[in-house]
């Protein structure tokens, strides 16, 4: 493996770790594992739901996420009743686990017609959750943000509405595959405060085809117009099996400096950076609701694509990002016995190893590893189980902070690079040869 030096001299866009590991480390189990078993021993007392809508509009040239273009209205309904199974028989294998948040995404969950949407949320309440009481998020795009829809959204408690914009340059948009107008967008944004949504982010991606310093800011001064309590700033990735993967253009990496310049515009604007991608306005308030830290697992997903994280196992659907793959995996969903789906089959056994590194990957790259927190959780002083930590110190890309070791603003724009490289070796080698469908 490599050292963090011999990275640094390469691109800091190495890898996105928004969950450890990533799917493609997942394979199938070598034995079925009941799902109250599974979860008899967890602590039920504030689990995230999060519910997957595997559909959308249109496929953009940069996505790897497990969804389904333009899908026949008749794979939409089987969809939305085994769905309902699956719920259900997750519910039972919980036995009584009480909720702290809500996300419903995709895909994109508001391609849905209104009553299908409503369906979601019903979904979520026969579970347990209570939607009034608990932060709701909604992944929503410009082609689907219509009033009826935001309104059945507030109405059901929602009250933080994502939507990816990536740019408000059309020709940029062009560039990913995206038929979407700038007046398109502008118009769902401001269906979206009209509202009432209490939390409006908004994705925004830098690096795209033609993208210079000038149209990136003037893309972030547009979303800004808006008065989102939550950006994100996605650099473009060109992975295997997309539309942009499939080009041969040679990608120039100016990713680096678009980043800078918006960081500092937002900080500049009152923005808080809470991690390299997230930003949060500072008058913004702090969320509301039950506390949910992602190191701490709880996850439970409903739906075709989506994980659920156990202290121990990390389980999902199988993994695909090709329309066939796709396809394929929705089908075996569909077509799936109930009692199959009282039990989990493919995913990822965390060994004691990789839940360390999980914590301090998360940690680290969120808010700070704070070093007392793993001394009392793992009985041992993280510094000396992973010695490397000292490599970011002395490179700049950390530092003490009292108890916590948090990244510097070099580190944090290094985030893409520090993630992959704490990764275990076993959850290299499985990624690296995974074979993406």
């Amino acid at each position: 493996m490599k050292s963090l030096r011999e990275l640094l001299r390469e691109s800091p866009y190495q890898g996105y770790l928004y969950a450890y590991p990533h799917k493609t480390a997942y394979r199938p189990l070598p034995a079925p594992v009941r799902l109250d078993e599974l979860w008899a021993a967890e602590p039920k007392d504030a689990l995230f739901l999060y519910l997957h809508v595997p559909f959308c509009e249109m496929r953009c040239g940069f996505c790897n996420l497990f969804t389904a273009a333009k899908p026949a209205a008749e794979l939409v309904r089987s969809y939305l009743a085994k769905f309902q199974r699956h719920a259900a028989i997750v519910k039972d294998a919980l036995a009584g686990g009480s909720f702290a948040r809500l996300a419903i995404g995709g895909g994109t969950p508001t391609l849905l017609e209104p009553d299908d949407l409503a369906t979601l949320f019903d979904v979520a309440e026969s579970m347990g959750v209570h939607l009034h009481g608990v932060p709701i998020s909604v992944e929503t795009s410009p082609e689907t943000a219509t009033p009826e829809k935001l309104r059945l959204l507030r109405d059901r408690g929602v009250d933080r509405v994502s939507i990816g914009i990536q740019s408000f340059v059309e020709a940029e948009v062009r560039g990913v595959g995206r038929p979407q107008t700038t007046a398109q967008a502008e118009s769902a944004l401001a269906h979206i405060r009209d509202s009432g949504a209490p939390t409006l982010n908004i994705d925004l991606m830098y690096g795209l085809a033609e993208q210079t310093e000038e149209s990136w800011l003037g893309s972030l001064r547009a979303a800004l117009r808006f008065r989102p309590e939550e950006l994100y700033l996605y650099p473009l990735y060109v992975r295997p099996l997309t539309g942009l993967g499939r080009s041969k253009r040679s990608w120039d990496d100016l990713r680096l400096a678009l980043y800078r310049a918006g960081r500092d515009y937002l900080l500049a604007e009152g923005y808080r950076q809470i991690s390299m991608r997230m930003f949060r306005r500072i008058d913004a308030g702090a969320e509301g609701g039950p506390v949910y830290r992602c190191q701490d697992d709880g996850m439970v997903g409903v739906g075709c694509g989506a994980r659920s994280y156990t202290r121990g196992l990390h389980y999902s659907s199988a993994y695909a990002v090709g329309a066939r793959g796709v396809r394929e995996i929705l089908e075996a969903y569909v077509g799936r016995d109930d009692h199959r789906f009282a039990e989990v089959d493919y995913g990822f056994d965390l060994d004691e190893e990789d839940r360390r590194r999980r914590f301090v990957i998360l940690s680290l790259l969120a808010d700070g590893l704070e070093l007392a927190e793993y001394q009392e959780r793992f009985g041992a002083d993280a510094l000396v189980e992973l010695p490397e930590l000292g490599d970011l110190e002395e490179l700049g890309l950390a530092m003490r902070e009292g108890a916590a070791l948090r990244l510097t603003p070099e580190g944090v724009e290094r985030s893409d690079t520090i993630g992959p490289w704490l990764q275990s070796r076993r959850v290299d080698e499985l990624m690296g040869s995974c074979e993406l469908r």
